[in-house]
């Protein structure tokens, strides 16, 4: 059965419908409460998702959930890999994934408000694999078996920053604090008819901004997960932000400002809701 995991008070809770399940609790003991340890052994957590009764721990509010992959080892993005994104941007498709680091300091909850650093700050609206094995040279046609799950993801984007200097510093421009949110869960693949084509939408202040099916990615997941592996060795855990589709802010000189309303949507995840706030200096 396909789970939903998530995190609350830094304990890993499985969702079912509108309640919440404590992992540790609803898996005997055989499971701590870390959020890691649960996608570590995401094989695992079928079986018990199939066996949450009638009775969760508490109610679901996705105000109180926190990252729901707190400690991820790498952040990896991937950089100009939607078609439509290469048109509206007049650049050429890359022959290779380009492949940018995140640093884990800008992870936050999936309804975390993301601080605006700069007055050229962006949303990038993402699908975002969750790597659930310790793996290397991973074949294409075995991708799947090494990802624990997808969730939503905003690869929010300081572009002065970014853009500073060449070439460019797509680690720091992408890398504030909560610079970026993923959530509300990780939802296992089994849960798609077909994982590789999503619904995925971005809306500013209630207009709708990113429109895409994820099926326009250049390069797909399998291609992705294989690249990076045959470089790096994954990690439980480690994060693919697969890349955003065309609208982003950039490209019409629209940039986010304190009180405006992130609302990110990807079909059989979920929805985030991030307010941007001012940088308390």
């Amino acid at each position: 059965m396909a789970f939903r995991l998530a995190a609350k008070d830094d304990r890993a809770v499985l969702v079912k419908g509108d309640g919440i399940f404590d992992l540790e609790k609803s898996g005997g003991g055989t499971f701590s409460s870390d959020p890691m340890e649960a996608i570590a052994r995401h094989g695992e957590l079928h079986a018990v998702a199939a066996g949450l009764g009638d009775t969760p721990d508490g109610k679901l509010d996705e105000n109180e959930l926190g990252i729901c992959v707190p400690r991820p080892q790498k952040i990896f993005g991937i950089g100009l890999n939607y078609r439509a994104h290469a048109e509206e941007s007049k650049m050429e498709i890359p022959p290779n994934p380009l492949v940018f680091a995140k640093f884990n300091n800008c992870l936050a909850a999936g309804n975390a408000d993301v601080i605006v650093f700069g007055p050229t700050t962006d949303y990038e609206a993402e699908l975002v694999l969750v790597m659930g094995s310790r793996a290397r040279d991973i074949p294409e046609d075995e991708a799947w078996d090494h990802i624990a799950g997808l969730t939503c993801g905003q690869d929010v984007s300081e572009r002065g920053t970014q853009f500073a200097s060449k070439p460019p510093h797509f680690d720091l421009g992408k890398s504030f604090d909560t610079f970026g949110p993923i959530g509300p869960c990780v939802v296992s693949h089994d849960q798609f008819e077909d994982p590789a084509n999503l619904h995925l939408t971005c809306d500013l202040n209630g207009e709708r901004k990113q429109d895409t099916q994820t099926d326009d990615l250049i390069f797909d997941i399998p291609k992705l997960v294989s690249y990076i592996s045959a470089i790096c060795t994954f990690e439980p855990g480690d994060l693919i932000f697969t890349g955003t589709p065309s609208g982003v802010g950039f490209m019409a000189g629209t940039f986010l400002a304190p009180g405006d309303v992130l609302t990110t949507t990807i079909e059989g995840i979920g929805t985030m809701t991030n307010k941007c706030v001012a940088w308390p200096r």
